[in-house]
């Protein structure tokens, strides 16, 4: 009952916590912290089980950043390479040798110094996507940039969790290990094949995804199912994750993102992010939770002013060197503090550089208590931060309205439209699917009766065919293997005594499908047409999902029977 247990406090807990936090007029993601505390070792009543809440969390980080990957192009990453390669290395740098220092005041070894650096210098990407979320910026060009911005900073911690085992006997850590020449052809090998594999997994993910992943998506979507379609998304975001973190060595968070964004070529992409956020949300509170389980309230009280050290570190000092990089970059101020202020917190990676730092005897129990106590706090403070940073930009802008307007422009100007013209790509395309599905109800009225996921659904389903004057589309005899639904063009049927022309709009062929029998009537092409084919199995499947739909085709189908009868009567007598 462990599992049932952690999940359902967890949810219950958090969603009191949460309301309670929203009257308050705090982040709904405080009350997800205390009721992590609340469930925790370190506070009387029900202790949940940390190991379990963690591995759900990671399923949260797995879906949030695969939801990220669908509404965020290769392209974006692109566009964004001049201020996110940049700043991320350089602040990650500046702000680990910031936290070296401050470990180097308390007397700490310097291998726990860098560990403490460098848990202190990545963000938390659960918390920035929660933050750009809800002030509407993810699909801003500043919340590009920032999102850009992690993605480095993710792709260098996932190097740092290589190289640290290999060189933690030279910071410091006990254990034995080989010369000091095997040891440093040890890590150049180990830094080579850690870029291979990114390499191999990049060249993979660009190349073969793209291909391969939306002709499953459509595949499966063709069968009609949403249940199966949700499976297949969730099977795509989670299997791409374990298996690049398997195979790669990746984290299953940048794995799940370059799923996401192998996932947006596909024009479901929209289906599949609707299908996966309600699971996305759900287990997105289950980090928090994890995250205030870990915390012990004790290291507030016993050092509160190492806490307090540790959270300036990480709320204005991490802020101050981001908003300085990117005005060096010569960027605007407000994207300055915006960045800024998405990455004044840490989060995920923290925690496990953190554990890792602990397991090889670099960091004490100390340490880990005050990163995690940087991570609470700093989470906390985060939306203030945002405050804070809007406030700062109206002073500013009031004080040097010149400076605020005018500095960075230029370079702001081009990455906008940059980012503009790959926003309207993807619109462009969004478009087009809406356009097609109107036209559908516009060109056959029929299509009315049934929702937007049957249009998108039917999109799928027909297959193209055309003929040409006096083509025989379908001969009567003939076993009914399709229907047909003509989108321009005319074509006949051939009744004995009788010929019924069909213009653009109609349909016909249904009758052998409905009755299970043979064509009665011959269809010849008396212009050239293009028909939408609905074969009989996707016919069989499509009609008994949508029973008003079937009514309607043999309510039509028993009309024209009526009217073809009499043709033949009368070519009888």
């Amino acid at each position: 009952m462990a599992l049932v247990a952690t999940v359902s406090v967890s949810f219950v807990l958090a969603a009191g916590f949460g309301y309670l936090a929203d009257r308050l007029r705090l982040p709904p993601l405080v009350g997800y912290l205390v009721a992590g505390i609340m469930m925790g070792p370190f506070t009387p009543g029900f202790t949940a089980d940390a190991a379990l809440a963690t591995q759900l969390a990671e399923i949260g980080v797995i879906l949030l950043m695969f939801g990220v990957g669908l509404h965020f192009s290769a392209s974006d990453l692109i566009a964004v390479r001049g201020i996110a390669i940049p700043g991320a290395i350089g602040q990650i740098l500046l702000a680990t040798l910031l936290g070296m220092g401050l470990c180097a005041m308390w007397g700490w070894s310097f291998g726990a110094g860098l560990v403490f650096g460098l848990c202190v210098s990545v963000a938390s990407t659960v918390v920035l996507l929660k933050a750009l979320e809800e002030r509407n910026l993810v699909n801003s060009q500043k919340g590009r940039v920032a999102i850009g911005w992690l993605i480095v900073e993710d792709l260098a911690m996932v190097l740092t969790l290589v190289l640290l085992p290999i060189v933690a006997e030279m910071l410091g850590a006990p254990g034995a290990a080989g010369g000091h020449g095997e040891g440093q052809m040890s890590i150049g090998l180990t830094i080579v094949l850690t870029l291979a594999k990114l390499a191999a997994f990049a060249v993979i993910a660009i190349v073969l995804g793209p291909r391969l992943v939306p002709w499953l998506l459509t595949l499966v979507a063709r069968t009609g199912s949403r249940e199966l379609f949700t499976l297949a998304v969730l099977a795509t975001a989670l299997g791409i994750a374990f298996g690049s973190a398997t195979i790669f060595g990746v984290s299953f968070a940048l794995g799940a993102f370059f799923a996401g964004v192998i996932m947006s070529e596909s024009n479901l992409s929209h289906r599949a992010a609707a299908d996966s956020l309600p699971l996305q949300n759900a287990f997105s509170v289950l980090f928090f939770v994890s995250v205030g389980m870990l915390f012990n309230p004790t290291v507030l009280i016993e050092q509160p002013f190492s806490v307090l050290a540790t959270v300036l570190l990480i709320t204005v000092g991490k802020s101050i060197i981001a908003a300085a990089f990117v005005l060096a970059l010569r960027y605007p101020l407000q994207m300055a503090l915006t960045v800024a202020a998405s990455l004044a917190q840490i989060g995920e990676f923290s925690f496990i550089v953190a554990g890792l730092g602990m397991s090889l005897g670099l960091l004490s129990q100390e340490g880990h208590d005050l990163i995690l106590a940087g991570a609470i706090l700093s989470i906390t403070l985060n939306p203030f931060m945002f405050a804070a940073a809007k406030k700062l930009h109206a002073v500013l802008a009031a004080k040097v309205p010149v400076f605020t307007a005018q500095y960075g422009s230029l370079r702001f100007a081009t990455l906008s439209r940059e980012l503009d013209i790959i926003k309207a790509k993807v619109e462009e395309k969004e478009t087009q699917q809406q356009l097609k599905k109107q036209q559908l109800i516009t060109t056959f009225p029929l299509f009315s009766e049934v929702n937007d996921h049957a249009l998108e659904e039917l999109l799928l389903l027909f297959r193209p065919a055309s003929a040409s004057p006096g083509d025989k589309v379908i001969r009567a005899g003939d076993r009914g293997d399709a229907m047909y639904f003509i989108a321009s063009g005319a074509a006949e049927v051939r009744l004995p005594g009788k010929d019924i022309l069909l213009e653009a709009g109609s349909f016909f062929g249904e009758m052998a499908l409905l009755t299970g029998g043979l064509r009665t009537a011959d269809v010849i092409a008396v212009d050239f047409c293009q028909f939408l084919k609905l074969d009989r199995r996707d016919f069989n499947i499509f009609m008994t999902r949508h029973p008003r739909l079937r009514a309607a085709v043999s309510d039509m189908a028993r009309q024209r029977t009526t009217m073809n009868v009499v043709p033949r009567e009368r070519a009888a007598d």
